[in-house]
């Protein structure tokens, strides 16, 4: 019998539930006097029975079926503790994989044990991976304020990096194409794992026989996460897995296993990281690390646990590359060969978000007769300039951000080759001054000036721009438009029950489904569209609830991105906020419905409240009813506005960027005269 009629939830909790907007759960509970009352919260933001909200919608018709996993998680989120739902949760995913272990590892209060029991039920129904990732996700989205995660997109990209770096072992040797063809013993090592980001995407790009994943978290939650995670990925790609429970500086649980691939994102800035109690340990061969340089710890941790050849890629602050007390370890690590590579990211790659975070990139010396000596240079590469305008965590263009960065690295042990704009290879003479700066952007930056030819065409393509918009605005200018003609409107809602369309709200897919591949799809979310537009990740076809085909209308519903267009690319998966509308042709003109339902005028009266985050109902957009011979007319019209727009924004960037390209060059007293 479930236990829910004491489990409080909330109105956005109640949208999700029911598959609806909020705006939809606040208008039921003004028109309904059956909706259940308020148990607790506030007026702003009220709280109802779970029980009572379940009863409800059943007996309203509101939905067919109630998703068992959105009714779950709201009693997960009860238990109260972060640690104990956290333990909860990994040990459903347990049960979920073996239905016959009923001793729990963890002491669980009963209701904790009724509700693992409860959902190792629902994994067996509905899908074990999927069920633990839709819970664990929910879970880290609730805590977020206290928990710091590698993004998938930048997992993959250390793991490609750190795969690339490494010096392999002959034929065996790994390609990090992620299909599992070498035959090489490979061992991953993560000693600060969290929840298991970084493992799973080195098991992904690394998969084949005899991988080795040692991964090693100090938080007992996290760690019974991560195993938990970690378990699954290993059975799709035939992994070992070993996740230990401790402090890997005070307590190295892998002394003796060396690595061949080291990932790390470890906390920052903490003062009490073992500094006394460690003094004397022998890792420390590039110097013992200031109390102040905790960090410089860990780089070294992860070099003490490298094979010969191996390779170590860790996620850093800007800080570490330039504070003076730990200048004397970074010369070091630069002499000896072992800090190959220094990538400035862009703000937005991981929290926290508005700080360019860095990727170091190490080397253990390679051993044998046909061993290289330690480089006499070092590679800095500046990616920062792949971030993009919007919110602060909306993330970088991942796909061109992995493009440079993995090309910057093939300069890496190449003197012959020039590596690409953004990237410098810098002589060691020239980093072993009095500061060892190593930010990249400190010698990046006298190279990145344009050139006299660039200059020229960027001119000239901007001035074919202009051309365009010009005759673009004579044609929009000739326009004869009338202010009084009455009109007769319809509502999407009212199109929905017509059948000129339906309507399908998007998703966020379950943590864990980005991966690359040709089996994937581009996901699109509200915040890409506050940025460039370009979807930022990539999901498997079957974890994607909605996939946006062509000619489709895709509309996002929140008043900070309200917009509306016909998809014209490929099959694209819609993140939450975003709905794909699909039309009758017999009846509607999907660019003419595109235009209508994108008017600035229609999102505000569609929209719930004043501010920008709120939603915006879609049901109540406004469509011109017309026939569809004149559906067709107004659709051109609609074309040449968006085409005209698109040349604005263009023409805004590149004479932006000519502005202050010509004032460098002229600052630098660059002006012939």
């Amino acid at each position: 019998m479930s236990t829910t009629g004491s489990v409080p939830v909330s109105l956005a909790e109640i949208a999700r539930i029911a598959g609806v907007g909020r705006a939809a759960v606040s208008n039921w509970r003004r028109r309904h006097d059956s909706f259940p009352t308020r148990i607790g919260g506030t007026d702003v933001s009220p709280q109802f029975s779970l029980a009572e909200v379940e009863r409800w919608l059943r007996e309203n018709g509101k939905l067919d079926t109630i998703g068992g996993r959105e009714l779950l998680w709201p009693r997960f989120e009860a238990l109260g503790s972060r640690d104990e739902s956290g333990l909860a949760i990994a040990e459903a995913a347990r049960r979920m994989r073996s239905p016959r272990s009923r001793t729990s590892p963890v002491e669980l209060t009963p209701g904790a044990e009724e509700l693992v029991d409860e959902a190792a039920e629902l994994g067996r129904t509905e899908g074990a991976r999927e069920t633990f990732e839709f819970l664990l996700q929910r879970w880290l989205e609730t805590h977020v304020r206290q928990l710091s995660t590698t993004p998938p997109p930048l997992a993959a990209l250390m793991a490609r990096i750190a795969l690339g770096v490494r010096v392999g072992s002959g034929d065996g040797d790994r390609s990090g194409d992620g299909n599992g063809n070498g035959n090489e013993e490979l061992t991953v090592l993560d000693p600060a794992c969290g929840t298991g980001h970084l493992a799973a995407a080195a098991m992904r790009e690394c998969a084949g026989p005899g991988l080795a994943v040692l991964a090693c978290e100090r938080d007992p939650a996290l760690a019974a996460l991560a195993a938990a995670r970690l378990a699954f990925v290993a059975d799709e790609h035939e992994a070992r897995t070993e996740i230990a429970t401790a402090d890997a500086l005070r307590e190295d649980p892998f002394t003796g296993p060396r690595a061949d691939i080291a990932l790390c994102n470890p906390p920052f800035n903490e003062r009490d990281w073992g500094y006394e109690e460690l003094a004397t340990d022998q890792r420390w061969t590039h110097g013992l690390p200031p109390r102040t340089e905790p960090e410089l710890a860990w780089v070294q941790h992860l070099l003490a646990h490298l094979a010969p050849g191996g390779a170590a890629v860790v996620v850093l602050p800007p800080a570490v590359a330039s504070r003076k007390a730990g200048r004397r370890i970074r010369g070091s690590l630069l002499r000896t060969g072992a800090l190959r590579a220094v990538v400035a990211l862009p703000p937005g790659s991981a929290q926290p978000h508005s700080v360019s975070l860095q990727l170091w990139i190490l080397r253990a010396a390679p051993d044998g007769p046909g061993a290289t000596p330690p480089g006499q240079d070092a590679l800095l590469v500046d990616a920062t300039r792949f971030a993009r305008a919007g919110t602060r965590d909306s993330g970088p263009a991942w796909e061109a951000l992995d493009a440079f960065v993995l090309s910057a690295l093939e300069a890496l042990d190449r003197p012959d080759t020039d590596p690409p704009y953004g990237a410098v290879r810098v002589p060691l003479i020239d980093l072993l001054d009095d500061e060892v700066d190593v930010t990249p952007g400190r010698y990046t930056s006298l190279s990145t000036e344009p050139s006299g030819l660039e200059l020229a065409k960027t001119w000239k393509e901007l001035g074919s721009v202009l051309t365009d918009l010009a005759r673009g605005a004579q044609r929009l200018a000739e326009l004869r438009v009338e202010t009084d003609r009455p009109q007769t409107m319809a509502t999407v809602g009212d199109l929905v029950k017509a059948g000129a369309l339906s309507m399908r709200a998007g998703q966020q897919p379950p943590d864990g489904t980005t991966k690359p591949g040709a089996a994937s799809v581009p996901l699109l979310t509200v915040s890409d569209l506050l940025t460039d537009g370009t979807p930022s990740g990539l999901v498997a076809p079957g974890t994607a609830p909605v996939i946006a085909e062509p000619g489709d209308v895709v509309v996002a519903g929140v008043v900070r991105a309200f917009k509306a267009w016909v998809h014209e690319g490929p099959p694209t998966a819609l993140g939450p906020q975003l709905h794909a509308l699909r039309v009758d042709p017999a009846k509607l003109d999907a660019h003419f419905l595109a235009g209508c339902l994108r008017a600035p005028s229609n999102g505000r009266q569609a929209g719930t409240h004043a501010s920008s985050s709120s939603r915006v109902d879609i049901r109540r957009l406004q469509v011109l009813q017309l026939p569809l011979a004149e559906q067709a007319a107004y659709a051109e019209v609609f074309r040449t506005l968006e085409t005209f727009e698109e040349q604005l924004v263009s023409a805004d960037g590149t004479g932006r960027g000519l502005v202050s390209d010509v004032t460098d060059l002229l600052a630098a007293g660059g002006l012939d005269v």
